[in-house]
C-alpha cells in the first residue's frame, strides 16, 4: 500500500499518492452522480483496477483490436527519430495499463543513459503503476521510475526537469469528449517547455463493421472488461449491482464519430450506496454509459492542435491510415 508520506519505496521505484481522502471522496462522489443521472453513466477510468487492467491486456492481443498491432509500429519509428533526445530527460506516461509500448521508446535509449533518464506513468490505479514501474524498472537497470496515483487533470503534481517527453498512448486521448480533450492538450502545453514533445496516438475513422468488431470480439473478453467496472462501482460505494444483470453493448455513433459503450439491463433492479442513503433504480433495458471512444480525421487533429501552442512536427501513420502517432514540439 501507499505509504502515510505519499512514496512506496521499491528500489528505484517511488510512488506518490495524489489522491488523498478527500480527493477519493470526490472521485466516489462522480460515480453516484452519474447513477443518479438520467442517462447514468460511470467515468471510465473506474475501469482499470486490478482485474480491469488484467482484462484489458487480454482485449490488446485480440485479433479484432488492431491498436496496438497498428500503434507499436509506429512507436518504434517515432523511437528512432528520438535517439538524440533521450538523455536526462523525464518520460511522461498518462495512463500505464500496458508497458509494452513504453518499453519500446524505452529500448531506444543507449544502455549508458539510462540512469539520467526517469520514467513518470500518471494513473488512478496503484496496481497499474507498481506493476508497470516493477516491470521497467527490472528490464531497464538504472531506471528511475516515478509514479504519480492521480487522474490526468492533476498537471500539477508532475515533476519539472529541462527536458520532458509526454506520452498519451492508445487513442485514450479518444476517450475525452472534444471540450475535454481541448482543454487536457492545453493544460499539458501549458506546463511543457519550449522544445518539450508529446506523442499522441489517435485512432481514426474506419468502416463501422471494422469499429464495431473491435469492441465486440467474439471471445467476449470487451463485455467481462465493460462489466467489471459494476464491481470496482460495487467496492468504492457499496452498492450491490450484479455484473450477469447486464448486457454488454457497444456501437459506433456516426454523428458523434464516437465508438460508445454501454451496460444495458436485462431487468428491473434498485440498489443503494452505504455513503449515500439514495436508491439507484434502473429500470429493463435501461443503459448504464461507461466508455466513448472518439475517433478523429485529420479535421479533428487539425482542430485539437491549433487551439494549443503545440505545433505538429511529424505524424506517423500506418498504410491504410487507421490509426495515426502525433509528435506534437512545444513551439513557445
Amino acid at each position: 500500500m501507499v505509504s502515510q508520506t505519499g512514496l512506496d519505496y521499491q528500489k528505484n521505484l517511488q510512488i506518490f499518492n495524489g489522491l488523498p481522502e478527500a480527493e477519493n471522496d470526490k472521485l466516489m462522489q462522480s460515480i453516484l452522480d452519474g447513477l443518479l443521472s438520467s442517462q447514468k453513466h460511470i467515468p471510465s477510468m473506474f475501469f482499470y483496477d486490478k482485474e480491469g487492467s488484467k482484462l484489458f491486456r487480454k482485449i490488446t492481443g485480440l485479433p479484432e483490436y488492431y491498436i496496438p498491432r497498428l500503434e507499436k509500429p509506429l512507436i518504434r519509428e517515432a523511437a528512432a527519430g528520438l535517439q538524440g533526445s533521450l538523455k536526462e530527460v523525464d518520460i511522461i506516461e498518462f495512463g500505464c495499463g500496458d508497458c509494452s509500448k513504453i518499453s519500446l521508446l524505452m529500448d531506444a535509449i543507449p544502455k549508458e543513459n539510462l540512469p539520467a533518464i526517469r520514467y513518470v506513468p500518471v494513473d488512478v490505479s496503484y496496481e497499474a503503476i507498481i506493476e508497470t514501474g516493477a516491470i521497467l524498472s527490472h528490464r531497464f537497470a538504472g531506471l528511475e521510475v516515478y509514479g504519480i496515483m492521480a487522474d490526468f487533470n492533476k498537471l500539477d503534481l508532475i515533476p519539472e526537469r529541462s527536458r520532458r517527453i509526454f506520452c498519451f498512448f492508445g487513442s485514450t486521448i479518444g476517450n475525452l469528449d472534444p471540450e475535454q480533450r481541448i482543454r487536457f492538450c492545453s493544460q499539458v502545453s501549458g506546463i511543457m517547455k519550449t522544445g518539450d514533445i508529446l506523442l499522441m496516438g489517435t485512432d481514426m475513422v474506419k468502416d463501422r463493421h471494422i469499429l464495431y468488431k473491435a469492441y465486440n470480439d467474439s471471445l467476449n473478453i470487451t463485455a467481462r472488461f465493460n462489466k467489471n467496472i459494476l464491481n470496482v462501482t460495487n467496492n468504492l460505494t457499496g452498492t450491490s449491482f450484479r455484473p450477469h444483470s447486464f448486457e454488454h453493448l457497444a456501437f459506433f455513433n456516426e454523428k458523434k464519430s464516437r465508438i460508445e459503450m454501454h451496460l444495458k439491463a436485462v431487468e428491473c433492479m434498485e440498489t443503494v450506496s452505504s455513503y449515500s442513503g439514495k436508491i439507484i433504480q434502473i429500470d429493463k433495458e435501461e443503459t448504464i454509459h461507461t466508455e466513448n471512444s472518439y475517433k478523429f480525421t485529420n479535421y479533428h487533429i487539425q482542430e485539437l492542435t491549433e487551439s494549443t501552442d503545440l505545433n505538429i512536427d511529424q505524424i506517423f501513420t500506418d498504410k491504410d491510415n487507421w490509426f495515426s502517432l502525433i509528435k506534437l514540439i512545444k513551439s513557445n
